[in-house]
């Protein structure tokens, strides 16, 4: 059995053809399909299964990232999109934001905000001695966008870095914590 690994995450828009345009041009990703309209008559029967049976019609398009994960984007026309929340509502089950891989954060911020977007937070190195930056920012329609310089295996599969000023604290299966010191260099 091959490791599992992401094949697409799904977001929802009241704006499909502006955000496929955002996405490509801002973090480059590319529109592989669509968009194509789904409604129960022309799409699979499990639309009624998934949505129920208030579900009437959505776009539905599909984008694709440099490392081959996709964006699915659905545009639900009836019932409509809702409106986004305000703050980003991390303390509720379930994803609450995206990570793209870029090469600049700094700049990658500065283009998310000159193309409608906005930042919640500045780049900032989160690894003493490391060359990794992150930030948080919105696409113009609210959803959370994390990103990030450095693959996800460099930064996070050897936690504590070396060069980290403060010790980590972990938790055990049972609810316990402990201390993880700094890594040497």
């Amino acid at each position: 059995m091959p490791v599992a690994v992401i094949n697409h995450v799904g977001l929802t828009t009241p704006d499909i053809f502006g955000t496929i345009d955002w996405y490509c041009s801002v973090l480059d990703f590319e529109l592989i399909m669509g968009p194509r309209v789904l409604d129960p008559s022309a799409a699979s029967t499990e639309t009624r299964q998934i949505y129920g049976t208030r579900f009437t019609k959505a776009y539905q398009a599909h984008l694709l990232a440099g490392n081959g994960v996709g964006l699915e984007l659905f545009q639900f026309v009836d019932p409509p999109v809702e409106p986004a929340e305000p703050e980003m509502r991390y303390t509720r089950p379930g994803f609450f934001h995206i990570c793209v891989t870029v090469a600049d954060v700094g700049e990658t911020i500065e283009r998310i905000v000159a193309a409608g977007g906005s930042k919640l937070s500045d780049a900032h190195g989160f690894v003493p001695g490391r060359p990794w930056q992150n930030s948080y920012c919105r696409d113009p329609w609210g959803n959370p966008i994390e990103l990030i310089c450095g693959s996800y295996t460099e930064v996070f599969a050897l936690w504590p870095q070396p060069g980290m000023e403060r010790d980590t604290r972990m938790l055990a299966r049972d609810g316990t914590e402990y201390v993880v010191p700094p890594r040497a260099d």
